[in-house]
């Protein structure tokens, strides 16, 4: 069993925030320049200057405030919030382990922002192309991040994903926003019974419905938790609720509809329909590796030890355990994760411009 990475790691490079839109680049400020005194003139000269010098600061006026007008607009259509200081990722892979390797996104997708009534932000139907994807330095702030002590009963699970949900929606929120992509946190369901109701259909509880999402609801049963296997465990329980949020983000960004529609045009059950299947899988995985990540040893309750146990249970979970074809191997479920944890950048989970084998 592959061990995860103990104790501090050099950092890897400061995480960049995503891109801020309308903003101008940064400019350096030094020493003033000094400059010779200019020679004397006549009164005539200095009148005719000073007439020429009215004429421009007017003109100059009157062009200032038409680009400004222009400028406004574009900046309150942005949709950004600031981003606090980016800071170093939490930790390095292990030794001989690597990200998953990419190549050319072999689902390019042509669509762009989803058709909207309004100007705000809007869904970007793309797959491998999709901006948030494209930044190899981009990735989730370092934050803290509270949580009330595990316990394994239905009140205080309910209070832990609760607490945990507000981490997630700190951390993906504003990345998400920079994008100018349409933001909400999902809503959060604590279904008690055998099965509950979803836009997506009937959910019956069991070992493969621990957690489960579905357009813009994420649904926790406690009863599907597993607790009694385990026990004391809230770093396994923690990655769990993030993967399904990971699935949040998908929905937010637009991948999720693009790779829908991809699987719906090849058929659920076909060879490329289980594969675009298991890419948006493994992304989700990447993605709950990646606030794990952010968020070990940051001064909050995520501590090395529940990052641990989350870094070796991804191993047991995948279609080997389930028998299924639509989520990945148990090897590649574990990959994914690690590389978001390990490396904490965006980048690394494109798994739709993955090579087949990367993704089986």
């Amino acid at each position: 069993m592959t061990q995860p990475p103990h104790g501090q790691w050099p950092p890897r490079g400061a995480v960049q925030p995503p891109p801020v839109h309308g903003q101008p680049p940064a400019r350096w400020h030094g020493a003033p320049h000094q400059f010779p005194t200019p020679p004397r003139r006549s009164v005539g000269a200095i009148v005719g200057i000073c007439l020429g010098a009215v004429a421009v600061l007017v003109l100059g006026l009157v062009a200032i405030i038409s680009l400004n007008r222009g400028d406004n607009d574009h900046v309150a259509n942005a949709g950004y919030q600031t981003l606090p200081n980016p800071t170093s990722p939490a930790a390095l892979p292990p030794s001989g382990s690597s990200s998953p390797s990419s190549s050319p996104d072999p689902f390019p997708t042509s669509s762009s922002r989803a058709p909207s009534s309004s100007s705000g932000p809007q869904k970007v139907l793309k797959l491998g192309d999709h901006p948030i994807l494209q930044d190899p330095n981009a990735g989730l702030q370092n934050r803290v991040c509270a949580l009330p002590q595990w316990q394994s009963s239905q009140q205080a699970a309910e209070a832990f994903f609760t607490a945990a949900g507000k981490c997630l929606d700190d951390a993906w929120g504003p990345f998400l926003q920079a994008y100018r992509l349409p933001f909400t946190p999902p809503a959060l369901h604590f279904p008690t019974g055998a099965s509950f109701d979803t836009e997506c259909g009937t959910i019956q509880v069991g070992i493969a419905t621990a957690a489960y999402y579905c357009e813009n609801n994420l649904y926790v049963p406690f009863r599907g938790l597993q607790t009694d296997q385990y026990g004391n465990n809230p770093g396994v329980y923690l990655a769990l609720f993030a993967h399904e949020y990971g699935h949040h983000v998908q929905e937010v960004a637009g991948l999720m509809d693009a790779a829908w529609q991809k699987i719906y045009d090849s058929g659920q059950n076909s060879p490329a329909g289980l594969e675009m299947s298991r890419r948006k899988e493994l992304q989700a995985q990447c993605f709950s590796g990646m606030f794990l990540g952010a968020h070990v040893d940051q001064g909050g309750t995520v501590s090395r030890d529940m990052y641990n146990k989350a870094w070796n249970d991804q191993e047991t979970r995948g279609d080997n355990t389930s028998r299924s074809q639509d989520h990945g191997t148990n090897a590649h479920y574990a990959s994914w994760w690690r590389a978001g944890a390990s490396n904490n950048r965006i980048a690394d989970c494109n798994t739709f411009s993955a090579p087949a084998s990367a993704v089986s």
